[in-house]
């Protein structure tokens, strides 16, 4: 496996924001009351929050990254990194972070990076730019992590539709020193691509007429090949079988208890179906597990983040807390991220 051990880096806070535009799924057109029943024991998604067309993850990025630099206090001079994760970029070039470079009014010095690299996302961040500031030559980085989801599938299609929230999150590290190592082990799948996937409007597949032919693929399956798309089957096989075994070896490797020495597990919210068994094969104390994506579904590489915003800001605020985290998705990828954090500044989720 590959281990990267990340010095000198400290989390120094977090904030999300969501569209103000809640979608209630027993609302949705295509669910009988007995689907919707059924659905929200099985995948556990009552609500969402879905961006409006001229609203994109960029616009809610920077609205949690402007006021998450306010709430620290950083002048928008010491921001040396700013990385973007997503898979819904403003434009196919130029690269969203040079965008919000400009919009941010951050130095023409800062290192800017799109991450395209879905529920993963996050995690890479953290270490492409927990590396740059271990060395100590960059002092402080700006993450941001977001997407509108929703948009890159067919609304018709029951397999995806119900499960995407939109959001933009932030968050801030510092180079210190004094604080302990973020360990993250990565791996990846590539043969298990076409899971997840958008099949047409790459270089690979351009746009063409056929592009736009939706085809039913039965039991409310409906898509076209410009629509993102998800194998359920192969997703659900994927991630209760990889990441389960990465988790344990983490806790393996790094000599932890799972029931004295962590805090909380943070594992992406893709549904409830794929946590519970997570949570089920690892024998994780329930308690130690929280959920939000009864609140905003799925929200790809901002899902670790958007937890920590949402259900354990409190604690992040006042203690410190040891974190390990997992990750699960496009490529296909998958991640495990150990995480020892100090107090930190957490910011109330906006809705805009």
């Amino acid at each position: 496996m590959a281990y990267w051990e990340i010095k000198n880096v400290a989390v120094r806070g977090v904030t999300g924001t969501v569209p103000n535009h809640p979608v209630k799924s027993a609302e949705l057109p295509y669910f009988t009351q007995e689907e919707a029943d059924t659905f929200d024991a099985t995948v556990g998604i009552k609500n969402r929050y879905i961006a409006p067309n001229d609203v994109c993850a960029s616009d809610l990025c920077l609205d949690a990254g402007e006021r998450l630099l306010a709430g620290l206090g950083w002048e928008k001079e010491s921001v040396d990194v700013l990385l973007f994760a997503s898979v819904t970029g403003d434009y196919k070039t130029p690269p969203t972070s040079a965008i919000l470079q400009d919009r941010m009014g951050l130095p023409s010095s800062t290192f800017v990076l799109d991450v395209p690299m879905g529920c993963c996302g996050c995690m890479y961040c953290i270490n492409v730019a927990g590396n740059m500031l271990s060395a100590g030559t960059a002092k402080r980085a700006l993450i941001l992590v977001g997407d509108t989801a929703m948009r890159m599938g067919n609304p018709n299609d029951k397999s995806r539709g119900p499960l995407f929230g939109d959001s933009g999150t932030a968050l801030a590290l510092e180079y210190d020193p004094t604080v302990a190592d973020i360990i993250i082990d990565f791996n990846t799948m590539g043969s298990g691509y076409q899971a997840l996937m958008t099949p047409h409007g790459g270089y690979r597949h351009p746009v063409t007429p056929e592009s736009f032919v939706e085809e039913d693929f039965g039991n409310g399956i409906i898509r076209a090949p410009k629509d993102a798309l998800i194998n359920g089957m192969d997703v659900f096989s994927f991630a209760i079988t990889k990441p389960p075994i990465s988790v344990k070896k983490m806790l393996e490797k790094q000599g932890l208890d799972k029931d004295k020495d962590v805090d909380y597990f943070l594992v992406h919210q893709a549904n409830k179906l794929i946590v519970d068994r997570l949570v089920k094969k690892l024998k994780l104390p329930v308690e130690k597990v929280p959920y939000n994506l009864q609140e905003f579904g799925n929200l790809g590489g901002a899902s670790i983040l958007m937890l920590m915003s949402s259900e354990i800001g409190d604690e992040l605020t006042s203690r410190p807390l040891t974190l390990l985290c997992s990750s699960f998705g496009l490529g296909l990828t998958w991640g495990t991220m150990l995480l020892n954090t100090q107090p930190m500044t957490v910011l109330p989720i906006n809705k805009i």
